[in-house]
This record gives C-alpha cells, structure tokens and sequence, in this order.
C-alpha cells in the first residue's frame, strides 16, 4: 500500500505495541515516516516488533514497561527523549482485553481483583502515560495524543462492565484533558474502535463473536485492525490541527452519533 508520509520526522509512542491492534497502529506510523518507540509490557514482544519494524528500514526503539508502574512510563518518556529528541505522538492502546483476556460474564460475578486490574491498566495507565509525555509536549508547544476507547461504551452491551466501563472513562479523560492541554497547542482525541478481529492466533469461538458482530453493522464484514489506521495517522497528522476532545468511531456504521 502506497503511503504519503504525512508524519515524516516526527516521534510516535505507542503503548501496548507488541501485540495486535498496537503492532499495526506502529508499523503503519513507521510507514508514514514517523520514529516510532514501541511501549509493551510483553518484553519478548516489544523486541520481535522492533526487529521486524527496524528491519524494513525504520527508526524504532523497544522500550519494555508497564503502564501501571509510574517510573517506569517516565523512563520510556526520557529514553525516547534521549534517542529521538522530541515526542510528537502519544497513543494509548495498552488495555486489558486481548493479548491480556478478561471474564465475559455479568457485573456479579466479575472478580473485584479483575475488576481493578482493567482499570489500573486501561484509565489509570492511560493518565500515566499521558503524564510522562505531556511535558515534553508542552516544551514543544505541540503533540497529539490519540486515546483509544470502544464502540461498546456507546452500545453498553451486557458483559464485560469492566471493560465497558473502563473505555467510557476514556471519552471523558479525553476530553477533559483536551481542555487542559489546548493552550500548549496539543490535541487529544480519541478513537473508538468497534468489535476488531485483533487476536493473533483467533480460535473458532472467537472468530464466530466477530461475525456475529458484524451482523448489525451497515458494512458488514469482520473489522480488521487495518479497518483503524487511515483514522489514526489523520488524528497524529497535522491534518487534524484544529481537531481536539473528539472521539471518532471507527466501526463499519453500526453506532451512529
């Protein structure tokens, strides 16, 4: 595929990088020209991603961390820093749900300690990281910090509260924070995947859920992670400048607002 290197020189973060969703979003933000730092708690992950990006030519750097773990985001923000010079783009993909399954079953019976886990990692990483980099950002006067949410905070399907509630906190952080940073000339916005077929090794189960989902979309196929990147690289461009605290639902039409 053809690419028009919209993002060339600048820097990208992509947290939860070694896996699925992340991988893609970072292989095509290196196709675009950027500098991408690949963020994954999964060590062996971040460093097969870096050597396979590294190794088509692009500038990447593996940075192993757990987002839930405040020193160790400010360290990947000042190796970053270091390698690079600059932080341009933050995306906040880490999330508990693929790569790291959680229990499909009703709000009684989610375990309190699954529960805080899908927070700590999906609102509370999500602030920490954000916190890392923001410095740097408003240093520089200008960034984009992307969020990454879920068509289900809109729809709230039963099961999974956790998850679903966890992303709903998401489209308000997003936008409270887009307040916040705006006189430092940074957007944050948001993007809202639907149901996606991420899981790199899908079993039948779960390949049948992604085309029962499609059923209720106005395209109906199964979303690919491929399906969310023309939305990404337009919300890390300059193409978005004067787009800020803005959710962009990226799932075939099956919620409309």
């Amino acid at each position: 595929m053809a690419v028009s290197q919209r993002l060339l020189g600048k820097v990208a973060i992509v947290t939860g990088g070694g896996h699925g969703i992340g991988k893609a979003y970072a292989r095509r933000l290196a196709e675009e020209g950027a500098r991408v730092v690949i963020a994954e708690l999964d060590e062996q992950a971040c460093q097969r991603v870096a050597e396979e990006l590294s190794a088509c030519g692009w500038e990447v750097l593996g940075v192993p961390v757990d987002v839930r773990d405040e020193q160790q985001l400010q360290a990947m923000a000042e190796k970053s820093l270091s390698r690079f010079g600059r932080i341009d783009i933050l995306v906040n993909n880490a999330a508990v749900f693929a790569t790291i399954p959680i229990s499909r079953t009703t709000f009684d019976r989610i375990d309190p300690t699954e529960w805080d886990l899908v927070m700590e990692v999906n609102v509370k990483g999500t602030w920490l990281a954000c916190r890392a980099v923001a410095p740097v950002m408003q240093a520089q006067r200008s960034g984009k910090i992307i969020n990454i949410a879920s068509g289900t905070a809109f729809h709230g399907r039963g099961g999974r509260i956790h998850y679903i509630s966890s992303k709903a906190a998401i489209l308000g952080f997003t936008k409270a924070l887009a307040r916040e940073l705006g006189d430092f000339n940074i957007n944050v916005n948001c993007i809202a995947p639907g149901s996606t077929l991420s899981e790199e090794n899908p079993d039948d189960q779960v390949v049948q859920h992604r085309l029962e989902s499609s059923r209720t979309r106005v395209l109906k196929r199964v979303q690919t992670p491929e399906d969310l990147l023309g939305a990404l690289v337009f919300l890390a461009s300059s193409e978005s400048d004067f787009i800020t605290g803005q959710t962009l639902v990226v799932d075939g039409g099956n919620y409309m607002h």
